[in-house]
């Protein structure tokens, strides 16, 4: 990778100016403190600012892969996007943040399953191959990827590399075939969920059907549909990866038994340190561990909220109750769409924001160790969730991504163990799937 070092310098910088801050608290406590602990106390800033360059250095030798963010439309909300109404993965902040590649999901949202229905589904999806196939076009620095080759030697000429992504069966007209022209178009990783169950798989968030008040049925199919079975056995024979990532635990289970090839979560948290309904719980965990897949962690604070606090279960639920949305929810924030009134839809967010509050990268990084200690440091990876989640301070977007790094280097995490976190466990899953197909074909 050919990261210039002024780029990683002004990414560092936040982490820099903490260190500062970090020596002037040490100074100040020590100027009344024993002189064996005023020694100790002026040797931390030395030590904290060696891990900051360790950091560094390693964040400029690892292949840095976001496995999975949003793709921004004319018609994405601002709330999902920077403060400066960006992507939170633009190319400025990829560059920014030593970000070598990022997965673009070409994903669509809930909605019928008429006729028309799945056409604007197949709609919103061509329409955002086309947005990432314009941005590839118009910057010289970027280059789209469709095999792990492609992806080390963009990334060792200078370029940001882009791969595409799947998410949401719904778009596929409930044609098995249809998965070859996205894998035509370049499409190398495929979910077959996201909000709201469909004719292939079961949701992990069942939708909300506002007019009746209530929720679609838990489980539709029990898992996988017949559909669904066929779509993992095309993904398979083509080439595809597999990402299980939104899917109900049985469809979870199912197609990771199914498949003949290393199955990947691309955005999921571990359920037992954070209990939501799009969390992995530690038997899916393990599975896809068994499969020699990686689970991505991402970026999402209201999927790093730690639940057990009855104290705070209470809080979530009395904004919940005063903004007249139900006791259930698969996250604390879900439904707020569905108050109508702009003002007290924002009284809600507002609300929920200072119950929760913010999530943080030591928040993230614990679910990276227990994904560690749980299976092992080749089932582990980050997958940002950007432009659609968020919420977690000093990780807003990818210009930022060097805190993690500066994170894992202060939980003890070696250069190699971080090298696999950020790209090369993906990578190897990806040789693996294509080597597979190969030989089956």
């Amino acid at each position: 990778m050919q990261k210039l070092s002024a780029k990683l310098s002004s990414h560092f910088q936040p982490v820099l100016r903490g260190t500062m801050f970090f020596v002037s608290a040490v100074l100040l406590s020590a100027c009344a403190a024993a002189q064996t602990e005023s020694a100790t106390a002026s040797a931390a800033p030395e030590i904290e600012a060696a891990l900051v360059e360790r950091a560094r250095e390693i964040h400029q030798q690892s292949l840095v892969l976001d496995a999975h963010a949003d793709i921004v439309l004319p018609s994405t909300s601002k709330t999902y996007l920077g403060a400066d109404g960006l992507s939170k993965v633009a190319p400025a902040k990829l560059r920014a943040g030593g970000v070598d590649a990022v997965i673009m999901s070409v994903a669509v949202g809930p909605g019928s399953r008429t006729t028309d229905g799945r056409a604007l589904a197949r709609a919103e999806a061509d329409e955002k191959l086309a947005a990432v196939s314009n941005m590839v076009q118009q910057d010289p620095n970027l280059g789209l990827a469709t095999s792990p080759a492609e992806i080390k030697s963009l990334s060792a000429s200078g370029k940001t590399v882009i791969l595409l992504g799947f998410q949401n069966a719904r778009s596929l007209d409930g044609q098995v075939d249809a998965l070859d022209q996205y894998y035509a178009a370049g499409v190398r990783l495929f979910g077959l969920n996201h909000l709201g169950h469909n004719d292939f798989s079961d949701s992990s968030r069942p939708l909300y059907i506002a007019e009746k008040r209530s929720y679609e049925i838990a489980e539709e199919h029990g898992g996988l549909s017949p559909l669904g079975v066929a779509a993992v056995r095309r993904i398979n024979a083509l080439g595809g990866i597999i990402d299980v990532s939104q899917m109900s635990k049985a469809a979870t289970l199912q197609a990771t038994k199914l498949s003949r090839s290393p199955v990947i979560a691309s955005h999921s948290n571990a359920r037992k340190l954070s209990n939501v309904s799009r969390n992995l719980s530690d038997e899916e965990i393990d599975l896809i561990a068994k499969t020699g897949g990686v689970i991505h962690l991402a970026a999402f604070g209201a999927y790093l909220v730690d639940l057990s606090d009855p104290k705070l279960l209470a809080a979530i639920l009395k904004v919940r109750r005063d903004a007249g949305l139900p006791d259930a929810y698969s996250y604390p924030y879900e439904l707020y769409w569905e108050i109508p009134d702009p003002e007290k839809r924002q009284s809600f967010l507002i609300a929920m924001r200072r119950v929760i509050g913010p999530s943080s990268v030591d928040r993230l990084v614990d679910h990276i160790d227990y994904i560690v200690n749980r299976v092992g440091i080749d089932h582990v990876g980050i997958g940002s969730d950007f432009n659609h989640g968020g919420g977690v301070a000093g990780f807003v977007d990818a210009s930022e991504a060097g805190n993690v790094t500066f994170a894992l280097v202060k939980r003890g995490y070696s250069a190699e163990q971080i090298r696999k976190i950020w790209g090369e466990n993906f990578l190897r899953v990806f040789r693996a799937v294509q080597n597979i197909a190969d030989k089956r074909n």
